[in-house]
C-alpha cells in the first residue's frame, strides 16, 4: 500500500480506502462484511469511510466492531454528518449545530471510539449559515472528538466559501468527497482548480462507477443476476444513469488498454482517478474479499500518458464533464 497526504495537512491516507456505503448493515451479511474489513486491513488499508446514515446506522456499528481491538493510532476513520437518521424531526438532518453534535457523538458511539480522524459534511446546507456549521465543528475539534474536516459533493464555489470561514475559525478543512471516476469527471473543471487553492484534496467515491467500468455489463444483453443494477437496495439507481450501449460499448474497448497493462478493467479504473494529483485516495466497496484483494493492486500504478490517452479516445462522446452536476441538495 501507498500513502498520500490529506489536502494541505500532515494526515496520511492510504490511496485505496475501504467504504461501506451500500454493503454493510443491509446488502452483506454481517460475517461477509467483517470478513472484507478484515481483507482490507491485510492488505494495508488503513483508511475507513462510512457514514451515520447507510444503512440507518447499522454501516458504523459494523466497521466499529470490525476495527475493534486494533491500534486506533493506526487508523484513520472517517464518517459522515447531514442526511436523517431518525424519526425526520425538524432538527434531525442538516448542518445546523444541534444535529451535528448529537450526530457526532451518536456516531463516536457506534464506531467504538473516542475521535474520529475526518468529520465530514455530507452535503451542504442552504438553510443554515456556514459560520454556524464550521464553528459546530470547530468545536468538536477543540474537544479533540474530531481531528479534521471534511466536506462531500460540494460545488467549486461553497468550498471556496467555507475554507474562508474554516481559514477564520481555525477550522482543519483538508478534503472533498465527490463521485469522480473515468465516465464521470464534473469535478475537473471547476472543483478540483478550488480544492487546490483552498488546500483541500479529494477522497472519491465510485471510482469503478458502481461496477460499470469492470465491464460486466455487456450491451444488448440482460444485467447479470444479483449485480448492483438489479438491487434496488444495493444502488440500482447510482448505476442506472451508465446502463444505456453506448456507455457500455464504449466501455468495453477498455479491456484490451487493461490487458496491455497488464490490470483487470476494475484496476484500470482505480488506477485512473489515483492518476489525478489532487485525488489522495479512491474508496473502494466490497460484498466479498477478493474484490478487494483485486482492486487494491491498483495503488502505486502509474499509467503512461499513451494509456492515459487512449482511455480518453475509448471513451469519448460519454463522459460527463458538466460541473452543474455536481451532486448537492
Amino acid at each position: 500500500m501507498e500513502f498520500r497526504r490529506l489536502g494541505r495537512s500532515g494526515l496520511n491516507v492510504s490511496e485505496i480506502s475501504y467504504g461501506n456505503w451500500l454493503t454493510h448493515g443491509s446488502q452483506v451479511e454481517e460475517d461477509q462484511a467483517q470478513a472484507c474489513i478484515k481483507a482490507a486491513l491485510d492488505v494495508g488499508i488503513t483508511t475507513f469511510d462510512t457514514a451515520d446514515v447507510y444503512a440507518n446506522t447499522a454501516a458504523e456499528s459494523v466497521l466499529g466492531r470490525g476495527l475493534k481491538g486494533l491500534r486506533r493510532e493506526s487508523l484513520e476513520i472517517f464518517t459522515k454528518v447531514y442526511w436523517p437518521t431518525g424519526p425526520k424531526g425538524p432538527n434531525d438532518q442538516g448542518l445546523g449545530r444541534k444535529h451535528i453534535m448529537e450526530s457526532a457523538h451518536a456516531s463516536l458511539k457506534r464506531l467504538g471510539t473516542d475521535y474520529v480522524d475526518l468529520y465530514q459534511a455530507h452535503r451542504f446546507d442552504r438553510t443554515v449559515p456556514l459560520e454556524e456549521t464550521f464553528l459546530a465543528f470547530a468545536d468538536l475539534v477543540r474537544q479533540g472528538k474530531v481531528l479534521y474536516v471534511g466536506v462531500s459533493e460540494w460545488t467549486a464555489e461553497q468550498i471556496t466559501q467555507g475554507a474562508a470561514i474554516a481559514r477564520e475559525l481555525k477550522v482543519p478543512l483538508i478534503s472533498n468527497q465527490p463521485q469522480y471516476n473515468a465516465l464521470w469527471r464534473v469535478i475537473e473543471a471547476q472543483v478540483v482548480p478550488a480544492s487546490e487553492r483552498e488546500g483541500l484534496s479529494q477522497i472519491v467515491w465510485s471510482p469503478i462507477a458502481q461496477g460499470v467500468l469492470t465491464g460486466k455489463y455487456k450491451p444488448g444483453q440482460p444485467l447479470p443476476e444479483g449485480s448492483r443494477a438489479t438491487d434496488e437496495k444495493g444502488g440500482a439507481n447510482m448505476v442506472a444513469r451508465f446502463l444505456n450501449d453506448d456507455v457500455l460499448e464504449r466501455v468495453q474497448r477498455l479491456e484490451p488498454l487493461a490487458d496491455k497493462a497488464g490490470l483487470t478493467m476494475a484496476q484500470l479504473a482505480v488506477a485512473w482517478v489515483l492518476q489525478n494529483p489532487n485525488v489522495a485516495s479512491a474508496i473502494i466497496g466490497a460484498s466479498r474479499p477478493e474484490q478487494v484483494h483485486e482492486n487494491v493492486k491498483a495503488a502505486g500504478v502509474k499509467l503512461d500518458a499513451d494509456l492515459l490517452a487512449a482511455i480518453d479516445e475509448a471513451l469519448d462522446g460519454v463522459t460527463e464533464t458538466d460541473p452543474t452536476l455536481t451532486r448537492s441538495p
